[in-house]
């Protein structure tokens, strides 16, 4: 049973979205900041609390509970209300950064940074969400659209304000950094936004929420720890999948049967959601491959530094935003969505095409203008996923139905790193046998480099041999990462396919949802 308590909802003006807007972007900046910034501090983190053993687990803490938290999220707020559940995502969120920056040791630091993740999967499942309750779905696009530039700014941003804090003041204020902001998303989202307040009698499914966890830890640690801390063809990271899949199977069992499922399988039959769910994994598989190992060829192959890696991204963030903004304003004016997937998978997937051409005498110019066509096709149908679930979901549904399509959009990116980072690693030893003399290819040290490709430490060790044999080695890294880029061509292609099924329905003009799903 549920009720509301708080005034109907009414349509607003531009100016009051656009308020409400700002404080949700916002607070989706802070988690999806979090998730970069500490990557350039980390060094000085290691040193200051001398924890260089336990530093994986500084971004593993943040990035488990911020995956298992983001689902619960939207569960619990279409069953008690947003607004209130949102406030205390972003007050969770910013006591964590508060006990990040205090922290005295590794653990504390790993603990916090724990606290810290659970509010961040409210801010991201929940801003999205709260998209859907104030803006009807006609017009919803080009709203969503700051959502993605978001994603895209903070991939470059973070690094850069890591460093800047880290050598300017402290690395301490990579977490406080989080509090001016988070108090200024807090204050407009407690004043502004306002809407019906539900009162629910309904339990939280604890015992699927247990599973969820126990699903997405193993699979989470595999993608964390594979190629840097165990090789990726380990029994360690086996196992951890093997694990990982054995929980999803049985929390999909679980929930299959639960009254209150944390992820309703009910949702499941909607054709709409389902291709959805299926174009989100996708896609964040591919966008990962993109973020993830292009400044990775950065710093290998060209000897950057993480800061100025980050900086050659631009151009893939200028064309995730440009189409980001086209597509959600073309979708507001003409109400179809399905034609931008389609061919938004394409151009992303030529991108790809044409990054597997790269070499060692591949211009600064040739990427740049590469990786804007990667970020306008993935731009073109980055945000359309969300849109289209929330469109085909009855609005009491809404926040978990969003939260779905990203919590899959997580766990595609995981996948991603886990899966194009064995491809990597597999070429790599390929590639270093059959350029280099046996005596030198079966070195401790290269073998070591193969199975564990640590970008300033790869560096550092490809240096230090003769010219001759480290000519050979960055050619076998620019072949493993050709490699690796074709291989990504087929995830886009899937999502193309899948693209086709998706179904259009008319984009309504009110944010009431449709009486079935």
């Amino acid at each position: 049973m549920s009720h509301s308590k708080e005034h109907e909802f009414k349509e607003r003006t531009h100016k009051e979205i656009m308020v409400i807007m700002s404080a949700l972007a916002l607070a989706m900046l802070l988690a999806a900041l979090d998730q970069t910034i500490v990557s350039t501090a980390l060094p000085r983190i290691a040193t200051d609390l001398h924890g260089l053993n336990k530093l994986a687990w500084v971004a593993t803490a943040y990035l488990m509970t911020s995956a298992i938290s983001t689902p619960l999220f939207g569960k619990i707020s279409d069953q008690f209300g947003r607004k209130r559940i949102f406030m205390f995502a972003i007050i969770l969120f910013l006591a964590g950064s508060i006990l990040c920056g205090q922290s005295r040791n590794i653990n504390e630091l790993v603990i916090f940074r724990a606290i810290q993740g659970i509010g961040a999967g409210g801010l991201m499942s929940l801003s999205m969400t709260i998209v859907g309750d104030v803006v009807s779905p006609r017009q919803r696009g080009k709203y969503l659209a700051y959502f993605g530039g978001v994603f895209a700014i903070s991939s470059v941003a973070g690094p850069l304000l890591g460093g800047f804090f880290t050598d300017t003041f402290s690395w301490r204020w990579v977490f406080y950094i989080n509090i001016p902001l988070g108090l200024i998303a807090l204050f407009v989202i407690a004043r502004r936004l306002h809407l019906p307040v539900r009162i629910s009698d309904r339990k939280v499914d604890y015992i699927g929420a247990v599973l969820l966890a126990t699903a997405v830890v193993p699979i989470i640690l595999g993608t964390v720890w594979g190629g840097i801390t165990y090789p990726w063809g380990s029994i360690e990271i086996i196992g951890l999948f093997v694990v990982g899949v054995i929980m999803t199977i049985v929390f999909a069992v679980w929930e299959w049967n639960a009254e209150e499922a944390i992820i309703p399988t009910h949702l499941f039959k909607n054709d709409i959601f389902r291709i959805s769910i299926i174009l989100s994994l996708l896609a964040g598989m591919a966008m990962f491959a993109a973020i993830l190992f292009i400044p990775e060829y950065q710093q290998i192959v060209r000897g950057y530094s993480p800061i100025k890696s980050g900086l050659m991204l631009l151009p893939l963030v200028v064309g995730m935003i440009s189409m980001l903004i086209t597509t959600g304003r073309l979708i507001s004016k003409t109400g179809r969505y399905k034609i931008f997937p389609i061919i938004g998978t394409l151009i992303a997937a030529f991108g790809l095409w044409l990054f597997s051409h790269i070499n060692l005498q591949t211009s600064a110019l040739q990427l740049a203008i590469w990786m804007f066509i990667l970020g306008a096709g993935i731009g073109s149908f980055m945000q359309v996923m969300t849109l289209a679930v929330q469109n085909a979901v009855p609005r009491e549904e809404l926040g978990v139905a969003t939260a779905s399509a990203t919590f899959f959009r997580s766990m595609g990116s995981a996948l991603g790193g886990a899966i194009f980072g064995a491809i990597l690693t597999n070429r790599l030893s390929f590639h270093l046998n059959q350029l280099l003399p046996h005596s030198v290819s079966t070195s401790s040290r290269l073998n070591h480099m193969a199975s564990s490709i640590q970008t300033g430490a790869t560096t550092k060790i490809i240096n230090q041999l003769p010219p001759a044999i480290s000519k050979d080695i960055y050619t076998a890294f620019v072949l493993s990462f050709h490699d690796m880029f074709l291989f990504a061509i087929p995830v886009l292609l899937l999502a193309f396919v899948a693209a086709l099924f998706l179904r259009e329905a008319p984009l309504r003009t009110t944010t009431k949802g449709p009486e079935v799903i």
